[in-house]
């Protein structure tokens, strides 16, 4: 009986060390996908970065290099002295951060209202919102811009700010967090003690939803630091340019210059990849809790 069970015993230890080796050789082929996928993704903006410190006959050569064999700053300073890109920046981030807080504002408050509030037409309210989310933006741009020239908002940073104050995405994104990460007897709790929906909203609602807001926060700047079409007919003379369109100015018909391209374009990487750095976190705990359970 003794000898049976000695048996048993090891038999499913050794079962049990194949489903271990089986599961770690699964790990590991898994990290190594991701790690080939995240490689094949990051290789292009690493020959934009090296391309910036190129001469124009080192960018030519074939096969390409990736780590300049001569280093050059010539495109950086030929483009802060041939163009305003400072200037383009400059209109680009407050641009982006001024639709950034716009789009969390009203996400926050619409979504709050429509995650917490029970009448019935919230769900029409909040499917027609939902509705305008498949609505391509070039459909309305036209009407919005006859609205931004009549209201002589064109040329500046209140007529760009017009068509990026209002996020659909966001409104569910926020509504989504509120309605699984904010209990309802939490609220209730607080309007017996007598708080106004305001005070709720202020020292309640939004510090439980700092995770969500972060990540709209990411998703907002992007969507305003990446926007070209709508920067391109409102913003109609030279200083007025976003960063997008000005980096458009160094592709014509027939050429493009590689060098000053790439030292632009890497500059205006920076205030992006510095914002994910610093809000990584914050994003991803934003987007995975928005399709919890309760």
């Amino acid at each position: 009986m003794t000898q049976v069970q000695t048996t048993q015993t090891a038999d499913h230890h050794q079962d049990g060390q194949r489903l271990r080796r089986k599961k770690r050789n699964v790990n590991l082929s898994i990290d190594v996908l991701l790690f080939v996928i995240s490689i094949s993704m990051l290789l292009p903006l690493i020959f934009l970065v090296a391309n910036a410190f190129k001469t124009p006959q080192e960018m030519l050569t074939w096969p390409p290099t990736i780590i300049p064999a001569d280093p050059t700053l010539e495109n950086f300073k030929s483009v802060l002295s041939d163009t305003p890109l400072l200037r383009w920046i400059m209109n680009s981030i407050l641009f982006a951060c001024l639709s950034t807080i716009c789009i969390v504002a009203t996400s926050a408050i619409a979504g709050y209202v429509l995650g917490k509030f029970r009448y019935r037409s919230m769900n029409i309210i909040f499917a027609l919102f939902l509705a305008t989310a498949v609505v391509p933006f070039e459909v309305y741009m036209i009407p919005l811009y006859f609205q931004v020239k009549s209201l002589g908002l064109l040329n500046s940073v209140w007529g760009l700010l017009f068509g990026y104050m209002v996020m659909s995405f966001g409104i569910f994104l926020i509504r989504q967090n509120v309605i699984h990460s904010i209990p309802d007897e939490l609220l209730e709790a607080a309007r017996i003690d007598g708080a106004s929906e305001f005070w709720i909203f202020l020292r309640i609602v939004l510090p439980l939803l700092r995770g969500a807001l972060a990540a709209l926060a990411v998703l907002a700047f992007f969507q305003a630091w990446t926007s070209f079409a709508w920067p391109m007919i409102v913003a109609t003379t030279r200083e007025s340019y976003t960063i997008e369109v000005g980096l458009a100015l160094f592709q014509t018909g027939f050429t493009v210059d590689l060098g000053r391209l790439s030292a632009a374009s890497a500059t205006v990487l920076i205030p992006s990849v510095l914002l994910f750095v610093l809000l990584r976190r914050n994003f991803v705990q934003g987007v995975a809790s928005t399709g919890m359970k309760e």
